[in-house]
């Protein structure tokens, strides 16, 4: 599915930052990836959905395409929102639905809140109120690590080593479709991460400073909205006692789905994943 490029400034007006646009007949959906990822993450995905809904799928600063920030304090969930408010006001976007893995469930949940007028509904990819700390430390020792590869092997096969626990069942082709989502060539023909070693800034300190604090309110703020939460059945992020809570205070039109084999984030798509994805968009129409 062939998609369209867009570039915007971001909200502090600083920086380059890009989109792609896949374009549809339907109503919009913003779709936001994790931490160390990048637009391409929702390829599959987009390719399932486009034409049916118009997909804005953006890459957050200092990521893909989007210039990196030179301070990077600006690596933080509430600068990105203000990003993506950037995006889809420049768009002239009426009321979309949004589509969050890990970090980018985190942003739409806050720009839910902020203005929950504007939100039609809310699918999170493995992220919740309540983030467990063994798997957010887990993360802390492999983002921003240097990593520079010989080639896309080394890359796919490097992947293979630090993800294979969250990726029961991946074979050769997999993991080079996961490098090649996730990284990027240099000028000089060698491989990196596609995304600003210092966002690991943003993780050095306590679970309070990477985490947005007190997310049990802003969660009751958005009961309202229809909600699909995926889990990975394996998630050291999200953890099944987190769902729970999280039904029991939005106890309408909320759904969850866990995906076997699958740690910290389904890739969105595992058949069962879009399953309950199109299951959802059916009831709630985006």
């Amino acid at each position: 599915m062939t998609y369209a490029d867009h570039s915007y400034r971001s909200a502090d007006d600083r920086l380059d930052l890009y989109a792609r646009i896949y374009d549809g007949d339907g109503p919009p959906l913003l779709m936001m990836h994790g931490l160390t990822r990048n637009s391409g993450d929702f390829e599959v995905l987009a390719g399932h959905l486009a034409g049916t809904y118009k997909l804005i799928v953006p890459d957050q600063r200092g990521r893909g395409r989007s210039d990196y920030d030179p301070d990077p304090e600006n690596y933080t969930p509430a600068v990105y929102v203000e990003d993506m408010f950037a995006l889809v006001d420049g768009l002239k976007l009426g009321t979309m639905g949004m589509i969050g893995t890990s970090m980018g469930g985190l942003m739409a949940m806050m720009m839910a809140a902020r203005t929950p007028d504007r939100f039609s509904s809310l699918i999170l990819n493995d992220i919740g109120p309540a983030v467990e700390a063994t798997g957010l430390a887990r993360i802390q020792t492999y983002v921003g690590q240097p990593a520079v590869f010989d080639d896309w092997q080394q890359a796919a096969d490097h992947c293979q080593a630090v993800q294979s626990d969250n990726m029961i069942g991946y074979g050769a082709q997999d993991w080079m479709a996961f490098a090649r989502h996730t990284c990027e060539e240099t000028s000089e023909g060698k491989i990196r991460f596609a995304y600003d070693p210092a966002i690991s800034e943003g993780l050095s300190g306590s679970e309070q400073t990477v985490i947005p604090p007190d997310l049990w309110p802003m969660w009751d703020t958005l009961s309202a909205l229809p909600v699909l939460v995926i889990r990975g059945a394996l998630s050291d992020i999200l953890s099944p006692v987190t769902v729970a809570e999280m039904k029991r205070r939005h106890p309408d039109h909320f759904s969850a789905v866990d995906i076997e084999n699958r740690g910290h984030t389904p890739m969105l798509d595992e058949p069962a994943a879009l399953a309950a994805i199109d299951r959802f968009y059916a009831e709630f129409g985006q």
